[in-house]
């Protein structure tokens, strides 16, 4: 039987409780005692500051072999991120409903895993299975996405900090006490233990893209994936370079540009012999349109008939349309998701268009446009394909996506599997995603009559759950795991 002690800054709060509950001070020069029983320790203790009494107690307690909540390395972890700088988060659980009235910024105060308001439950005991800490202090940042006319789909993080007792509102001092002797007067379990593994995995994700390159329930899948094959991924939304070390993979599921925190993540990865998806020479290659079209036309792979220009100039116009007809499409040499790309009519918008991109890059690439109800996304990992769908145009529209008053308009799709997939079609994407390298791609193909022509190759394709994986299901991140482990396995030899 284990004897709990409670201590706290100012046990004043605790007069008139049966509770066992003793200052620091107290704490650090009466214990441990002569024929001590068991003992746990609840420090209730302000633990924000290093080296501060709070963080002192649970070292001490530590070292005294006492049961302690939190734990050193807990405080550490809720004191610590990315090269110290902010708070700790967390993704919103899958099963949280937002309630009415909530947004960005919401305050909740959890104890020992529990809310008083039970709406909020879900984040209160996902954040104390995470960071077991007797208080803690969430701060809610949604990106509100509405569902219907009376549901929401939050997306967003939960921001993490630790709080002592005396830092809690009044309001909540009843409730605190209630669950500190509930507490104290239970069984505490200790965290579960997952199941063994043989890899560490950081699966990079960014909660505040407003098109990430997976939705929550495919991050989930690609988690429950990996450690079904022997790889313990945990999802992280901040990562330092001096911290990617800690890991055997990186798995990269944040839309990723040369001039960005997720090449140079990449390449630190890189530099400490990690397996990692998106690699660098990837991201080079992907996200520059100059790149992969002199690639193409290198290695003979299908494309539109494309040109590079550095002038607005009137001559400069009337070659290309001479050249390649209208109406056009002009590319950023580095854009994503239909953003960057524009289409023009005459020779007059032409200009005009060039004038506005020019200003921005040195060079914009021109196509010939080739119309199509749909393109094809063919998904390639390790040089072979691995998912097939078509994307169809969005309503009233020339692309996928269609970004308009600050909103996202996209169309539908139909998902089926590789072995249906017209075979110039499948050939072009192997040939295409050869001349990028052996990373995961999404190779974004047009097929009218008789020809094909290769749009560009994505690094990061999106992999959504029912969309990507409507034909595969799980079979799909399985697949993606598994290439994971063949590296890690060829890595170690």
């Amino acid at each position: 039987m284990h004897h709990t002690l409670i201590v706290a800054d100012d046990i004043s709060y605790f007069d008139n409780t049966d509770l066992n509950v003793v200052t620091f001070e107290d704490y650090l020069a009466d214990f441990p005692k002569l024929n001590e029983p068991k003992t746990r320790v609840i420090n209730l203790c302000d633990t924000g500051k290093y080296l501060s009494q709070g963080y002192y107690c649970s070292l001490l307690a530590q070292a005294r072999q006492h049961r302690v909540l939190p734990a050193v390395n807990i405080i550490n972890d809720l004191r610590m991120t990315d090269e110290g700088e902010g708070k700790p988060r967390l993704p919103l659980p899958e099963a949280f409903s937002l309630p009415g009235g909530v947004h960005s910024a919401h305050t909740i105060y959890v104890l020992f895993g529990q809310t008083k308001d039970q709406a909020f439950s879900p984040i209160a005991e996902m954040a104390f299975k995470y960071y077991p800490c007797p208080i803690l202090k969430l701060t809610l940042h949604i990106a509100e996405e509405s569902t219907g006319a009376s549901q929401h789909s939050p997306i967003g993080m939960v921001e993490l900090e630790a709080a002592g007792f005396n830092a809690l509102p009044e309001s909540l001092r009843d409730y605190a006490i209630s669950s500190v002797r509930d507490y104290a007067t239970s069984t505490w379990k200790g965290r579960p233990k997952s199941r063994k593994t043989r890899w560490d995995m950081a699966i990079l994700v960014n909660p505040e893209e407003v098109t990430p390159p997976s939705d929550k329930r495919a991050i989930s899948q690609f988690v429950k994936a990996a450690e079904a094959q022997g790889i313990h991924a945990e999802v992280v939304s901040r990562l330092s370079v001096d911290e990617v070390g800690h890991y055997d993979a990186l798995f990269i599921r944040e839309t990723t540009a040369i001039d960005h925190h997720t090449y140079r993540l990449a390449r630190a990865a890189e530099r400490e012999g990690l397996v990692v998806i998106d690699d660098t020479q990837s991201i080079l290659r992907c996200c520059n349109k100059v790149f992969l079209q002199d690639a193409f036309a290198y290695q003979k792979v299908p494309a539109p008939k494309s040109q590079f220009v550095a002038s607005d100039s009137d001559e400069d116009c009337a070659r290309l349309i001479s050249e390649l007809g209208l109406p056009l499409v002009l590319k950023l040499p580095e854009s994503s998701f239909s953003r960057g790309v524009y289409k023009v009519e005459d020779a007059a918008a032409l200009k005009l268009r060039l004038q506005d991109m020019l200003a921005e890059s040195a060079l914009v690439l021109v196509q010939e446009y080739v119309y199509t109800e749909y393109d094809w996304r063919i998904g390639v990992l390790g040089g072979k394909p691995i998912y097939a769908c078509k994307y169809y145009m969005a309503r009233n529209h020339w692309q996928i996506y269609n970004h308009k008053d600050n909103d996202i308009d996209s169309g539908g799709f139909t998902t089926m599997p590789t072995f249906e997939v017209p075979k110039p079609v499948l050939q072009a994407a192997v040939k295409a995603a050869k001349a990028v390298g052996e990373g995961l791609y999404g190779v974004d193909i047009k097929h009218t009559g008789n020809k094909v022509y290769v749009i560009e190759v994505n690094d990061n394709p999106s992999i959504d759950s029912g969309v990507e994986d409507k034909y595969l299901g799980r079979d799909l991140y399985t697949l993606i795991m598994q290439e994971f482990v063949k590296r890690l396995e060829q890595r170690g030899r």
